[in-house]
Parts: structure tokens; sequence; C-alpha cells
């Protein structure tokens, strides 16, 4: 066991606790440990195509909206591989995926307080020290050593999602998650169907769609939307990205925020309206060349899927929503770009007391991202889509949240944290509400 006292112990190496130990580094006597299982960091590497980009702004990277002159910035970064002409240049505010994932491995070197190979397998509380024990286990060494904490931030990220139709299809069907990996035995097949309806389900589309002219393979996209819906880029839109909605959403009653997170899908899951004309007028150009053989379908729901092994093809049972009609498809190579979803990690358990959790079984966030009891102990990184909004994923409020972290955490205001910043107001302040009628309509 490690005697040292931490002052926290983060859990996940993703962009968000990377975030965290950026703005952390330069804080004097405030000491973090970052643990990851993996080797290393790789974001979404099954999704790491030459052209896709980030969907925000290169200044939401890992620490400019908190600190611009931070030397953990992007602009830091391309300056320092000699390529800050090359991006300014290149006029595009929007980072590709593969250059915003070396920009955080570049970061990640530059920080000795960070661990791969290294599972946190058990975390514990002493009453007595009012400490949390910290137990890891390194793939490495085989060793297991026990840390000891004050607080502890989770930033375990999100897990491949499997929908319950599909459930049966585990180790046959392709998940978006890992697609580049699986592309050239994709491309050998005759047929090809994508599922789904956000970005990664366009991106792929898109990217098979290059090639088939080449290989000559059907290439269906299904989705159980109404129509390919456009991700929703509009100013004012945008500034729901804000505290202030943050703490708008936050106050409403849990049920109205459930509701709300349904019919807002389209502010955090709709697709790239570039991507969408860049589909259109790929399949035009290439018609006009040849035929090719591309099916788009929409308002069809998949309620069954089983994998055939005797003529192995995927056979999927579709349900054309406003029509109310069934039929059948039937593909060789499936992809599932079902989106992610949250795990509750194992290593929780002996801590589960000190977790608030509401009526389904999630976390009962407070609004400074603590889930413990006492409000102060235990942070969470991208696991309270359902008390903060649609803005917990959206890696331009990371700096946002870890500033509030930061603060909950050292008791200063280490960067300043903006609570205004929208031109709208989204609620009724407490002097504006009316009580009672001012006058009353008589029938």
């Amino acid at each position: 066991m490690q005697n040292k006292i931490y002052d926290f112990i983060a859990v996940g190496v993703g962009p968000f606790n990377l975030s965290l130990a950026c703005l952390t580094a330069p804080i004097e006597n405030l000491e973090g440990l970052f643990f990851d299982k993996n080797e290393s960091f790789n974001w979404h590497p099954g999704m790491l195509m030459q052209d896709t980009t980030l969907q925000i702004p290169f200044l939401a990277d890992l620490v400019t909206l908190a600190d611009p002159t931070s030397p953990f910035s992007f602009l830091n970064y391309i300056k320092e591989q000699g390529k800050i002409y090359s991006f300014y240049i290149r006029e595009n505010f929007l980072l590709l995926r593969n250059e915003y994932n070396q920009y955080c491995q570049w970061a990640i070197k530059k920080l000795p307080n960070i661990h791969f190979n290294t599972e946190v397998k058990v975390i514990e509380y002493d009453e007595n020290q009012q400490l949390y024990f910290v137990t890891t286990f390194s793939s490495k060494t085989n060793a297991e050593t026990i840390y000891k904490t004050k607080k502890i931030v989770l930033g375990t990220g999100t897990a491949p999602h499997i929908p319950k139709s599909c459930q049966s299809l585990k180790g046959k069907a392709i998940h978006s998650s890992a697609y580049i990996q699986n592309k050239a035995e994709l491309q050998k097949q005759k047929s090809i169907t994508v599922l789904g309806s956000g970005q990664s389900a366009a991106e792929v589309f898109n990217d098979l769609l290059q090639e088939i002219d080449v290989y000559g393979y059907q290439l269906n996209w299904i989705t159980r939307s109404s129509r390919f819906f456009p991700m929703d880029y509009s100013k004012l839109t945008l500034e729901m990205t804000s505290p202030e909605y943050v703490d708008y959403f936050y106050n409403l009653p849990s049920d109205k925020r459930d509701h709300l997170l349904k019919n807002q899908k389209l502010l955090y899951k709709g697709i790239n309206k570039d991507l969408i004309a860049t589909i259109f007028d790929t399949i035009y150009s290439k018609k006009v060349i040849g035929e090719i053989d591309v099916n788009l379908r929409t308002n069809a729901a998949c309620t069954k899927a089983i994998y055939n092994e005797e003529n192995q093809s995927f056979e999927l049972e579709l349900h054309q929503v406003e029509q109310d009609k069934r039929y059948r498809h039937k593909t060789e190579a499936l992809v599932l770009a079902t989106g992610y979803g949250y795990k509750l990690p194992q290593f929780l358990k002996g801590i589960a007391n000190r977790i608030q959790w509401d009526e389904k079984g999630r976390f009962a966030t407070n609004r400074n991202y603590t889930i413990d009891s006492n409000g102060s102990e235990i942070f969470v990184q991208n696991a309270e889509l359902h008390t903060h909004g649609f803005v917990t994923p959206d890696l331009g409020m990371a700096c946002y949240r870890n500033s509030y972290i930061i603060k909950e955490i050292t008791g200063v205001e280490h960067y300043a944290i903006e609570t205004k910043i929208a031109f709208q107001e989204f609620g009724v302040a407490a002097a504006e509400v009316i009580e009672s009628p001012a006058f009353e309509i008589i029938a």
C-alpha cells in the first residue's frame, strides 16, 4: 500500500480526464493520479478515417477555453510540429480526428502522472481515515497496488451500444467503433448494410460509398428515423451549450429532463450537413458514370435480427413505422452504427452506499458534478446526461466542467468559470413569476 495521500485519483483517460490532467498540471500543491487499463491513448481508433473531422472548432481543445495561455493548447502542439502555417492556410477550424488523436497523445507524453496498463479493480472507503482506497492492477507487472486519495473523478467513458434486437449478433456484426479494423473484410462481401442514423453511420456509409464501383458490392443504409437529420449548428441553438442552459436543464423535474433529451437528439446525434451533401453528390456522380446498387431506407426500425449460418448472411426484420408494415432485409455484412452508452464500472460496488442514485438507478448527479451524498468527493465526467443535458458529451464543454471540478476539489477558482455567455434567456426569473392572475376572465 502507498502511504502517500493524493488529492484526487481519476479513473479513465479519455479527452475529459486528459483535459483535467492538463489543467491541474500547473497548480501547485495539488497532486492527482490518472489510471487507464488500456495500453495507450487511442481515441475511437475504429473511426479514424482519413478525412473525418471533429464537429467542433479547434478552440475546444483540452485547455484553451479555460486557459488560452496553456502550453497544452492545440496551437502550441501544431506550432511544435512545424505545421501552424499549413493549418492557418487550410482555413478550416474543424480538426481532423487523426490530428486530434495525435494532439492528445502529445499532451500525454508531457504528463508524468498518467498511467496506462493500470486497471482500477476496487474502490473502498475508510471511515476512520475518511479516505478512499483505490486498488489497481498492472497488466505489465501483474502487481496490485493500493493508493489513498481524498477525491475520485470518474472518466471511464461510454461503451458501444448494441440494441436488444441485435444482441444475438455479437461476434458476427461489426460495431462502427471497430469499422477501420474490419473494413477490408467488409468490402469482400457482396452486400453491406449500415444500421443507424447518426454521424458515425453517415461516415461509415460515405467511406464505403467511395469504392462501391471498385468492389461492386450492394450498399444499404437503414435508419429508424423519419429522415437523415442534419445536426443543428445554428448560432442561437449553439448557445444551448452554455452554463445557463445547464443550470436551466438541471433545475427541471426529472421526467421533463428525460422527455427533453428524447427530443433533442438532433442537437448532438444528427449528421453534419456537409457530409449529407457529400453523400448525395457522390451517389449522383457515380450514377452518371455507371449504375451502382445503393439503397437508403428511413422509418425502418429493426425489431429482430439473426445470423443465418447456412447462407452466411444477416436477416433483419424491419418495421416501417409510418406505414405500419413489416418486411425483411438480407445482407452479407452488417455494421451497427448504434451509438454508445454508459456502463456502470464494477469497481464502484465497494462504494455504492456512498453514491446518490435516482429512481431509475442512475447517478443522482449534483450540479457540481459530484454523485456522493456529501456532494464533494466523487466527480463524474460524461455520466450526467440525464441531469446536465445534451452538452454532457460535448468536447466543447470539457474545460468548463473541469474548471468547475477543480474549484470544487481545491476550493479555489483557478480558472474563471463563466456563468452567463448566452444572449437568450432559457427560463423565467423568480421576479417575473406571476403568483396569481392579474385579472379574472368571467365566462
